[in-house]
């Protein structure tokens, strides 16, 4: 089972009052604003019910004793009191406004500082679109309940308790008649609860699975229409929105019937009152005005009971949210700064994995190639420490359980290149996963400088560390704003020269709008070439001080290619630096090649050395070198066969 899947089902447990009880509490830092509403709420309520009373007084007073002064008095008192109470609304409407805005920010900036806290781990367990549904739409609906919410339960309980004391001082037989209706609105209360909370909880779920579905398919758009599988991502899309529309459906059944269930309890009670005060009228013991006003306390106490009836069936959908935005706030980062940890100012010195054992375990399977940073973050290097949104390594893809590394030692000089190579799965993207302390080993120590490097704080670590990708991402704004990423106080002039080293400036001046040019979201406006370019100018903005070279020519053509080793050893130039590669001549130049193979080193030389022990590396480069014949060969053969 995943983790995703067993948040879900978490959710289905019996409803639990500190749910409530932490929703309501996000008001607190705002306090000021809630007593002021609830202030005005509070003074709207008890105005509400004190018209009824007056409604009697102007029967019996005004109108049946004849008393025309009597009469104009209890009329002023009436329109004096509307002011008061319309004064009272729109601070209470203005009041919740302000509130609620307040609290949505507040819970929107939490969650969103806490995940550039969260481990890289959380990530691969995580999909994208239970996130951005957390972030979303789940804030909304705890504002909702926090502002209109507690304005409409704290309305219709002062409502409620002015009529109840109202109705005593008129005649408490007649109350109590009212009061027996009450035990019997709690019990229906508590069984629509039951049923409404399960449905309200399964449209959260399959609102995050769809949410989820337009992720992939937006973003997959290319892969769908290639494979045409448009009809059967409809289909599947269609059975999730049918679930949900069910499930929403039986929360809408329910919801409404809860109302008329309420009326029907309510108007029982109307008619008893009726019948009772009937009798009393006749006997003298009871006004005609204390009738009208016990009518009018029923009808006026049913609407509050709706209002809450309504609340309640909103609160199951706030608390449905609130479960899983919670969630994303407890989630506690696996890798964090240990009690001590400090920032030495530099990570220059050797690097060595003394003996390191690592496995992904099943609730955090390892990551998949996607070349994006996942939540925010950035295929470049960490200049903004953890809330720049860290740089991202591809994972070995190897689900979880087994063994990754084993036993895994290397000592790597200051300065020096070493290059990974090997089979996909085999543990090249874990050793620069460890390194760059996305994870920490099971077993055995990784040293930066002699020193253990979960002695030095997380920030001292990734801030210092450069990463390229094989698919870079690139950010929704200009060519410079995007090169700047990686280091915010960098002036244009340190920004153009960045582009030189890296090869980026000959194409980024021929544009027509040059550095400020857009490219679009995730960079769709430029080529993947260019994409890779403006990356690793980024990272050599950044001046990083280990880099890491992560399949960044795999997907370009030649010239791109030769333009991106030009900036990389530009970037490597006094840096130790550590490059993954399948395409072989990008490494010839390394200064040790590593052949990685089930998480152990089976080979490790300099190109000639590793080419003259024809061993592993020998019988990769040669079947790489005779594939690009073969590819060459074929450019060349069929335009004769055309011709022919």
């Amino acid at each position: 089972m995943s983790q995703y899947e067993f948040e879900e089902e978490e959710f289905t447990t019996q409803f639990n009052g500190q749910t409530v009880l932490r929703i309501l509490a996000q008001a607190r830092p705002h306090w000021p604003w809630l007593v002021g509403f609830l202030v005005a709420t509070l003074a709207v309520s008890l105005l509400d019910a004190y018209y009824n009373l007056l409604g009697k007084r102007i029967i019996d007073e005004g109108i049946l004793a004849g008393d025309k002064t009597a009469l104009m008095r209890i009329v002023t008192l009436y329109g004096s009191l509307i002011l008061v109470s319309a004064v009272s609304v729109f601070a209470l409407i203005y009041l919740a406004g302000i509130l609620g805005e307040r609290v949505r920010y507040d819970l929107r900036k939490k969650m969103f500082e806490h995940l550039q806290e969260l481990s890289f781990s959380y990530f691969d367990r995580t999909p994208v679109g239970w996130i951005m549904s957390r972030v979303t739409s789940d804030p909304e609906r705890i504002a909702q309940l926090v502002t209109w919410g507690l304005l409409d339960t704290t309305w219709a309980v002062m409502s409620i308790a002015a009529s109840v004391y109202f109705m005593l001082r008129i005649n408490w037989r007649l109350a109590l008649i009212v009061f027996g209706i009450v035990p019997v609105l709690v019990v229906v209360a508590a069984q629509f609860k039951k049923r409404i909370i399960v449905e309200f909880r399964l449209v959260r779920k399959l609102n995050s699975r769809i949410t989820g579905a337009y992720n992939e398919n937006i973003a997959g758009v290319r892969v769908v229409k290639a494979l045409c599988r448009e009809e059967e991502n409809l289909r599947e899309f269609g059975e999730l929105s049918g679930e949900m529309y069910r499930a929403g459906y039986r929360a809408a059944w329910l919801s409404a019937l809860f109302l008329p269930t309420v009326q029907l309890i309510s108007a029982l009670a109307l008619g008893s009152i009726a019948w009772y005060g009937g009798l009393q009228v006749q006997v003298g013991s009871l006004t005609i005005g204390s009738i009208h006003a016990f009518v009018s306390y029923i009808m006026f106490m049913l609407w509050p009971v709706q209002d809450m009836a309504r609340v309640y069936s909103e609160m199951q959908h706030a608390i449905a949210s609130a479960e899983r935005s919670f969630s994303l706030i407890d989630a506690v980062p696996e890798v964090t700064d240990r009690p001590g940890a400090i920032d030495p100012g530099t990570i220059r010195g050797d690097i060595e994995f003394d003996h390191v054992d690592f496995y992904y375990t099943p609730s955090s399977p390892s990551p998949v190639v996607t070349g994006e940073g996942r939540g925010g973050g950035a295929p470049v290097v960490t200049g903004e420490g953890r809330g720049g949104g860290g740089p991202v390594v591809t994972g070995e893809g190897r689900g979880g359980g087994g063994l990754v590394l084993h036993d895994f030692t290397l000592k790597v000089r200051r300065g020096e290149t070493i290059a990974l190579v090997g089979p996909t799965g085999g543990g090249k993207s874990t050793i620069v996963n460890l390194l760059c302390r996305f994870y920490e080993p099971k077993a055995g120590v990784i040293r930066i400088g002699g020193r253990d490097y979960t002695e030095l704080s997380l920030h001292a670590i990734q801030s210092r560390i450069g990463v390229v990708l094989q698919t870079p991402h690139l950010f929704s704004g200009t060519i410079r704003e995007n090169i700047r990423y990686g280091r915010l106080d960098a002036t244009d002039e340190e920004i153009e020269e960045a582009a030189r080293l890296a090869g980026a400036h000959d194409f980024i001046v021929m544009l027509e709008k040059g550095y400020d040019e857009e490219v679009g979201e995730g960079g769709v406006l430029l080529s993947v070439g260019q994409k890779q370019l403006v990356s690793l100018a980024r990272a050599i903005l950044a001046q990083p001080e280990i880099f890491v070279m992560d399949e960044a020519t795999s997907s370009v053509d030649t010239l791109t290619e030769a333009l991106i080793q030009q900036g990389m050893e530009a970037v490597m130039k006094d840096r130790t630096s550590f490059v993954i590669a399948h395409r072989l001549s990008t490494i010839r130049r390394a200064d040790r090649i590593l052949v990685i193979e089930d998480g152990r080193i089976v080979e490790m030389g300099t190109h000639a050395e590793l080419l003259r022990a024809k061993g592993h590396y020998y019988r990769l480069y040669t079947k790489q070198f005779r594939r690009q014949l073969e590819q060459e060969y074929d450019v060349f053969r069929v335009p004769s066969l055309a011709v022919a």
